[in-house]
């Protein structure tokens, strides 16, 4: 079990970057091992020349410059563990904005990204290295020196601890091999039990309202005891191994005694070296009990950095693209063709329109046409396969994505706000500035809907945004997307959850975006909000079926729709 070994790229390239401070720790363990056979040379004195000449004065020497290494021994201890728990940190440090962007993006990419175990596995990575585990990988290469100690006072001591320390090794070796299938089935059980878990909370309503809880819940208890069980396996093997070793050393120790004793009768060696040889091969065999110890921990440190070094690997670190100037809002999409994250198919194929700033384009189609998927590729969230999505000229994604947030409002289908006051949902979480607030809430149409809550604007909002409706979240996502007069402005189904008067304000809201400058694209299957829009895009199967001003294709559906009466009616 070598530490190195487990930890690959890019956990070891962060690793690396410590390596310094991994040089002062072996250094200070160094210092401490040695200083570990003070208690062995006490009492190798003591018994030796303080009992055979009762000088008191020699044992209250060697006593006291035993006491004051000691005292050295538990500072240079106090140092190293402060040196580990700074590497920790800064390994943190190096690596969680990594973690946070990967996860980011795997969500993006696939829907499906377990953040709570993923951030948990970066915490856990981290805590091992402050752990007392970790010592034991320091100590180790010292214990052949108490070996070579106890070789020295008689070769049968030396084979004794050798062989002791052989069969302990062999059993941790065991403890991994045997124990390695389950505890990887017992994790990945528990992930398929969390994600099911998170799922069925998650859409809790649904289940209530159709009697779905009983089904669910027996879905996540078979998940949840395969997980308990596998782990239960893995803990019983590695509970009979550590309990045996744990004998094992105890049991060498006190051969160890009795062989020191035979020896000692036997005038070979003195009694002194009896009980410092007993005492040297307890130290010698403690980093290798610490590992056998620590055996279900590593496991699981293992299974953390090898999930961890997989998402940091697909989604390695890029660099940030150019901090364009501030586009006027002209969109041109160029032979566009879309596949979804987890998806075979295209949903949108050979995609190409160009829209003017301060243009209103109506996007239709039937359910599953790909308007919500058009969506989400102008704002830059899925990539074409083919094909660009080019903003004033320059492709969406080449852009920095920092700087390019504040140029676009997006309102999807189904509003997520965050927790936090209203105030710091519709700036967007940076800094809040009241005036842009309280422009967009009004440009919104929900300024007075805001002054009739308990706190306004700073009243503070649950997970997802609860505490308000459905309508109310959609009008507070609107102010979101209008804040700070972004140059285009993307809503999907913004009316879906609006009544009349809240439809009516959306209406004065794309008015009021046009004559500011700002190009709108709106999706809907309402009829009544087509008037507002001056170019009209038709999908049907991920295909443009028509695209031009409004007037031109209402006309073409008009006969489309005249022409198929006709032909039904024949």
């Amino acid at each position: 079990m070598n530490a190195s070994q487990a930890l690959s790229k890019p956990l070891k390239d962060a690793l690396k970057l410590q390596m310094r401070s991994f040089y002062h720790v072996a250094g200070f363990s160094a210092v401490i091992n040695v200083l570990m056979l003070l208690p062995a040379i006490y009492m190798l004195q003591v018994y030796d020349r303080v009992l055979s000449s009762a000088n008191l004065d020699t044992l209250w020497l060697i006593s006291s410059m035993v006491a004051v290494f000691f005292l050295l021994m538990g500072g240079l201890e106090w140092i190293r563990s402060r040196v580990l728990i700074s590497i920790s940190q800064q390994f943190d440090k190096t690596l969680h904005n990594r973690v946070f962007n990967a996860l980011y993006q795997h969500q993006l990419k696939t829907g499906n990204a377990n953040s709570g175990l993923l951030i948990n596995d970066l915490n856990q990575v981290r805590q091992f290295m402050t752990g007392s585990s970790v010592f034991a990988f320091f100590d180790a290469p010292w214990a052949p020196i108490f070996l070579v100690i106890l070789f020295f006072f008689h070769p049968l001591l030396g084979t004794l601890a050798l062989v002791g320390s052989l069969v302990l090794f062999a059993l941790a070796l065991a403890n991994e091999l045997w124990a390695k299938q389950s505890l990887v089935l017992a994790s990945q059980a528990t992930t398929n039990a969390n994600r099911l878990a998170s799922d069925i909370i998650n859409n809790a309503e649904v289940a209530q309202a159709m009697g779905m809880q009983q089904n669910l819940q027996e879905r996540w208890q078979s998940e949840h005891w395969a997980g308990i069980c596998h782990q239960s396996e893995a803990s019983n093997l590695s509970s009979v191994l550590t309990a045996t070793s744990k004998v094992l050393r105890l049991a060498l120790q006190s051969m160890m005694l009795g062989a020191g004793a035979w020896l000692a009768v036997a005038g070979e060696i003195t009694a002194g070296m009896m009980i410092a040889g007993s005492i040297l091969a307890g130290r010698m065999l403690s980093p290798v009990e610490q590992l056998v110890g620590a055996f279900k921990q590593w496991q699981s440190v293992k299974q953390s950095q090898q999930r961890l070094n997989g998402l940091l690997c697909q989604y390695p670190s890029v660099k940030e693209g150019l901090c364009l100037p501030k586009p006027s809002g002209k969109l041109t999409i160029e032979n566009a063709t879309l596949i979804p994250p987890m998806a075979q198919h295209p949903v949108l194929k050979n995609i190409s329109f160009e829209l003017e700033p301060a243009e209103i384009l109506a996007i239709i189609g039937p359910s599953g046409a790909g308007k919500s998927s058009i969506a989400r590729m102008l704002c830059g969230i899925w990539e074409p396969r083919i094909g660009k999505v080019r903003l004033d000229g320059a492709d969406v994604f080449q852009w920095n994505k920092q700087s390019l947030g504040p140029f676009i409002g997006y309102l999807p289908q189904n509003v997520s706000l965050f927790a936090g006051s209203i105030a710091q949902n519709i700036a967007r979480f940076g800094e809040v500035d009241d005036h842009l607030v309280i422009k967009a809430a009004k440009l919104a149409g929900v300024h007075d809907m805001i002054l009739k809550l308990s706190n306004g604007y700073e009243t503070q909002l649950g997970e997802a945004g609860t505490g308000l409706s459905g309508g109310e979240k959609q009008r507070i996502g609107l102010a979101r997307a209008v804040y700070a007069d972004p140059k285009v402005v993307i809503l999907d189904e913004a009316n879906a959850n609006l009544d009349d008067s809240g439809e009516a304000a959306l209406a004065a809201t794309i008015k009021t975006l046009k004559q500011a400058g700002s190009s709108v694209i709106f999706i809907t299957h309402r009829a009544n909000i087509l008037a507002m829009s001056d170019k009209i895009l038709l999908l049907n199967k991920g295909h443009v079926q028509a695209f031009g001003a409004k007037e031109n294709v209402l006309n073409a559906m008009q006969r489309a729709k005249q022409s198929q009466q006709g032909v039904a009616i024949a």
